[in-house]
């Protein structure tokens, strides 16, 4: 049996408080009555607080392998990396349970297994930023998937909601079969090896069973990411789905993703024969599909929180740009920067913005206008703290300075253009062009649209979803304005990176 010493637990710590927590809930709500249930999205909250607290010191030391076995294997690792992704995920739960103590709270629908559900999806976001072994990817890629399906169907309120978890659980679980099935190539290729470092070392030359393992590997990944084009299930997902599950599915799922992706990438298909001669042209092509697809598709929509679908899907094309320039191993450490400053904004403002197309749901209302832009005609003077958020949330997703968004597609566009990249480079600048003009129509909307009497009354924010906002608007605005903080601890990261 191997033995774990003290460093190993705490390289694990972020994932395991996340864990109690939510084990810690389901005991609570045992013995819990069901008026008393409003704690539960403030003890998430503080949950993820702690989780991200515990993830500190990892910022700061050095890489130690975790979960090592008898013959010197490990899966995972307390990385700056893994640190650094950990904080963001905590970031994004805290923001989307407090959201959906609001939320569900109009409704009566508030249970512990809602959030004990979003915890134990965040500790498998945790380790998937950490595992250092394509089946601990898989393991974890299972605890978050297999969680946040359940949420998807948690209300149970129409058959929109049942069809979003009924496409989420069929395509994810083809998702997750296309990723094993790249993994057994994977290892048939590579003598029977998982580890990413022992991947590497027995993968110098790619051969073609390895890309097509390769391949496989990465179809699962964009499934997950809602690239082009493996996105057709998003857009009814997210708008089916309970807008708190989206905001979490679309930052926090989008988060681990990508840095699973990012450290397989670099660490074992990494070579310069797997990577510039292998799959980085294929990650240029699909990327620029992404951009295309996502914007393009976003212009029509009237609904706003199906128009946020498609935007994420457009900002997973800015976030594959940072992947492709990965493949040139002298930008290497530009480009992971540029990766984890992006997803830190993108949990801020997307989080925050499908917050407020939360706030503004009401009660128990179905139908295809329930996110119609005539729902935000006006809303600046009826609800102005409200306009003035979703403003900024929507200046940062466009990528207008001096926003935290705009920073973060600077430093993906320039380790694009050191990559010599710069074909992606100009179709990243020119979609984001496009996804300025459909963002500027929601603020058009909110500011300078009369409000239709049809609309009716507008339900007041609760006190969990105004703080909840507040964070979001502080996150975006520091990031923006201080961006050199969170930038340096993201290059720390990148160059430290273990696998």
């Amino acid at each position: 049996m191997p033995k774990y010493s003290s460093a190993d637990i705490l390289g694990l710590a972020p994932a395991l408080v996340l864990i109690v927590g939510a084990l810690t809930l389901l005991l609570l709500e045992v013995f819990q009555e069901s008026e008393k249930r409003g704690y539960q999205a403030w003890f998430t909250a503080i949950v993820a607080a702690i989780a991200s607290l515990v993830a500190l010191p990892m910022l700061d030391g050095e890489a130690h392998r975790i979960l090592l076995t008898q013959d010197g294997l490990f899966f995972a690792v307390a990385d700056r990396f893994g640190g650094a992704m950990a904080i963001v995920v905590a970031a994004g739960l805290a923001l989307s349970a407090l959201t959906a103590g609001a939320f569900l709270g109009a409704r009566k629908a508030e249970r512990g297994e809602f959030y004990a559900l979003a915890m134990f999806a965040a500790s498998g976001m945790v380790l998937l930023a950490q595992a250092t072994d394509l089946l601990m990817i898989f393991v974890a890629l299972e605890i978050m998937s297999i969680s946040t399906y359940a949420l998807a169907a948690y209300l149970r309120r129409g058959m929109r909601t049942t069809e979003a978890a009924f496409k989420y659980f069929i395509l994810g679980a083809f998702s997750t079969a296309l990723y094993i099935y790249g993994v057994a190539l994977v290892y048939g290729a590579t003598g029977g090896q998982t580890g990413l470092q022992q991947v590497a070392e027995a993968a110098s030359e790619g051969s073609l069973l390895l890309m097509a393992g390769v391949a496989f590997v990465a179809a699962g990944f964009f499934f997950k990411v809602a690239a082009a084009p493996f996105h057709m299930w998003t857009p009814d997902v997210y708008e089916g789905a309970p807008t708190p599950v989206t905001a979490f599915m679309a930052a926090g799922v989008k988060a681990a993703a990508f840095a699973a992706l990012f450290r397989v990438f670099t660490v074992a298909f990494g070579s310069e024969d797997v990577a510039l001669h292998g799959w980085m042209n294929v990650v240029v092509v699909l990327a620029i599909l992404t951009m295309v697809v996502g914007n393009l598709l976003a212009i029509p929509q009237r609904s706003v929180k199906r128009l946020l679908a498609y935007s994420s899907i457009a900002h997973a094309g800015y976030l594959m740009a940072a992947i492709a320039a990965a493949a040139n191993p002298e930008v290497r450490a530009a480009a992971g920067e540029g990766l984890l400053y992006y997803l830190a904004t993108y949990t801020f403002a997307g989080i925050g913005a499908f917050a407020v197309v939360a706030a503004l749901e009401r009660q128990g209302a179905e139908g295809p206008l329930m996110w119609d832009l005539d729902r935000f005609a006006g809303l600046a003077r009826v609800r102005p703290a409200l306009a003035m958020a979703m403003g900024l949330f929507l200046l940062s997703l466009a990528g207008i300075p001096p926003t935290a968004g705009f920073m973060g597609k600077l430093l993906i566009f320039r380790a694009a253009v050191d990559a010599k990249l710069y074909g992606l480079v100009i179709f990243g600048v020119l979609t984001s062009l496009v996804g300025v003009y459909y963002y500027l129509r929601v603020v058009v909307y909110m500011y300078m649209r009369e409000r239709e009497p049809s609309v009716g009354e507008l339900p007041a924010p609760r006190l969990a979803m105004g703080v909840a906002l507040a964070l979001a608007a502080i996150g975006t605005l520091i990031l923006g304005i201080v961006p050199g903080f969170f930038g340096e601890i993201a290059r720390a990261s990148t160059l430290a990176l273990g696998g």
